[in-house]
């Protein structure tokens, strides 16, 4: 496997085809960012039978570009008390990995270009599953140190939360995509999108893989940006904007403009592992790949769209104990399945009774620990009634 680019070694034509390469990608997900934000308002209007933006530009389409530039030139502004150096560098580790990620993601099949031959894909490394996995990791650290670096409490209350919350889903993101490395036997993503490819639908991953490791994945991952109903960052109980309430012009952009990459950049990479990335019919005896992966993409972004819309938000205890108690079991009793399967049948239905046995007890074990708590709830009631009736009768 591998980008066919580099069979020749390095010459001055393959730097400049990767160097048109990143500069491609860099601005595919730039501009999808501006398309983004006003297609789900857009959307957003739409499910709510109302106008949404509709001034700037041919029907309000320019109104990204307008609160883009408004957002440059406002007043930018550094805390007294912030750690100045932290904080300006804090919306880049948020921004940073969205647009990294993207770099993994096949869009298409192969073309040639002054008879160098390379993917529609930026970088295949052998280990790029890994590599998505550790830039999803990175964002927590810009969202712990915007909200610590602010020197304010109320921002760091939301960094703790929000960061808390990524850390707990990003094992349910690890064990549902060693599900899809599992069934296809490679960490490359032009190989996993390989693999679902000689059948329309029934060979993507999401058949594959009996539908719950895609389920379980894009909650998880829809937890990681915390989107709606998972976007508790922003507390409605709280007068406060989370972990960039501190932040004011460009570098507030910065994160706003983090937020929707990751959405476009996770959209990309549920469309790669689970439903066969640019797979699709083709026209004449020819490929359009790169047709069918933006199809797919506009699809999972509408969903999103839709689910903001339509969810309410979760309390956040009910955040944890579904990543916790819920997908984290789920998650790895899958795994175990599709293990066992790839291995026999026989194997497969021994996972799978065990994974049932074990997910019983848990659950078993889940309620008798509630069952614990509301006992103590109700003792610690009855004592500290007794106490208050106590004072009364001495006072």
């Amino acid at each position: 496997m591998g980008d066919p680019l580099f069979a020749n070694g390095l010459n001055l034509a393959v730097w400049i085809i990767l160097l048109v390469k990143v500069v491609v990608v860099f601005a595919f997900v730039m501009v999808s960012v501006l398309f983004m934000v006003m297609y789900e308002r857009k959307a957003v209007a739409w499910l709510g039978v109302r106008y949404g933006p509709n001034r700037a530009g041919p029907n309000g389409w320019l109104q990204s570009l307008a609160d883009g530039t408004k957002l440059l030139f406002k007043e930018a502004f550094t805390p007294r008390t912030a750690d100045k150096a932290v904080y300006k560098i804090a919306p880049y580790l948020m921004l940073f990995p969205a647009l990294v990620a993207f770099s993994i993601v096949p869009i298409g099949g192969t073309i040639t270009v002054a008879h160098h031959t390379t993917r529609l894909q930026l970088v295949d490394p052998p280990w790029g599953i890994l590599f998505l996995l550790m830039t999803s990791g990175i964002a927590v650290y810009g969202v712990m140190l915007a909200g610590w670096s602010s020197g304010s409490k109320y921002p760091l209350l939301g960094a703790v939360r929000a960061s808390a919350q990524m850390v707990s889903y990003e094992a349910v993101l690890g064990l549902t995509t060693a599900t899809v490395i599992v069934v296809t036997g490679s960490l490359h993503t032009s190989a996993i999108v390989i693999n679902q490819h000689g059948g329309f639908l029934y060979h993507w991953n999401i058949i594959r893989t009996a539908l719950i490791p895609f389920a379980l994945f894009a909650i998880a991952i829809t937890a990681e940006m915390t989107r709606p109903p998972f976007d508790l960052v922003e507390a409605e109980e709280e007068l406060s904007g989370g972990y960039n309430m501190e932040y004011s012009s460009i570098d507030f952009a910065w994160f706003y403009l983090a937020e929707y990459a990751a959405l476009v950049t996770n959209s990309a990479i549920i469309v790669t592992l689970w439903l066969g990335g640019p797979d699709g019919p083709g026209i004449a005896g020819h490929s359009i790949g790169p047709f069918w992966f933006l199809l797919k993409l506009l699809i999972i972004l509408y969903i999103y769209v839709w689910i903001r819309a339509t969810l309410p938000r979760m309390r956040y205890d009910q955040l944890m104990d579904l990543g916790w108690k819920r997908l984290i079991p789920g998650a790895l009793a899958m795994l175990m399945i599709v293990a066992g399967f790839q291995v026999s049948r026989t194997w497969g239905f021994v996972a799978f009774g065990g994974s049932v046995l074990l997910i019983a007890l848990l659950m078993r074990a889940i309620d008798v620990g509630h069952g614990a708590t509301e006992v103590e709830s109700a003792r610690d009631e009855f004592a500290s009634g007794r106490s208050r009736a106590s004072g009364e009768v001495n006072g």
